[in-house]
C-alpha cells in the first residue's frame, strides 16, 4: 500500500531528496543513536528497522535546506501508530529556528496526521504558501499517544524545482 500511495502523487511531483543541501540539515532533539538520516537519507529511509526518534521529550525540530529554489506539493510522514508524530508544523524560508522561538513565527501549516499518514498516505499541502522554497523547517510538536519519544520512519517530500533566471547571464537593453 504504502508504495502505491506514495507513487500515485500529481504527475510531475518528484521526490526532492536530490535538491537537499545535506550540509546544512540539522534536527534538534534527535536521539544520537537514531539520528535523522534514518529517515531522510536514501538507503536508509527505507529500511523498516532504522528510524528517527525523539530524545528529551516528543518533539523534534528539523531544518532541511535545498539546493535550488523548489516548490512543494506534499510530505509524506510515515511512523509507528503509537509514537507516530500528530501535529507537525511547516515553515518556509526561516533560518535558526529553536524551541525557543518556533511558537513566535505562523506556521505555513499545520498537519494533523493520521494513522493513514502514519502509513504512507501523502499529505496534499497548501500549494500557494509552498512555490518559493529555500528550506523547510518540520517542527513535530506530539506523537499519537503522548508519550516521550517520537519516531519517525520515513519523510519525503514531493514537488517540482523552479525554473529561475541566470540574472548574470542577462544583457542591458540598450535605449533607442
Amino acid at each position: 500500500m504504502s508504495t502505491e500511495s506514495t507513487s500515485a502523487i500529481v504527475r510531475n511531483q518528484v521526490d526532492l531528496l536530490d535538491f537537499i543541501d545535506w550540509t546544512g540539515v540539522e534536527c534538534l532533539n534527535q536521539n544520537t543513536t537514531h539520528p535523522y538520516p534514518n529517515a531522510l537519507k536514501q538507503g536508509y529511509r527505507e529500511d523498516e528497522g532504522l528510524n528517527l526518534e525523539s530524545d528529551a521529550d516528543e518533539q523534534l525540530l528539523i531544518y532541511i535546506p535545498f539546493t535550488q529554489v523548489i516548490k512543494l506539493h506534499s510530505i509524506v510522514i510515515k511512523g509507528p501508530e503509537e509514537e507516530g508524530p500528530q501535529t507537525v508544523k511547516l515553515y518556509t524560508n526561516r533560518e535558526h529556528m529553536g524551541f525557543s522561538n518556533v511558537s513566535d513565527f505562523p506556521a505555513s501549516d499545520t498537519l494533523a496526521l493520521t494513522p493513514e499518514n502514519l502509513k504512507g498516505k501523502p499529505v496534499i499541502l497548501k500549494y500557494v504558501k509552498f512555490q518559493n522554497v529555500r528550506s523547510l523547517t518540520i517542527f513535530i510538536e506530539d506523537n499519537q499517544c503522548g508519550s516521550d519519544v517520537t519516531k519517525v520512519h520515513k519523510i519525503i517530500l514531493q514537488g517540482t524545482t523552479v525554473e529561475t533566471t541566470d540574472m548574470k547571464g542577462l544583457k542591458k537593453i540598450e535605449d533607442h
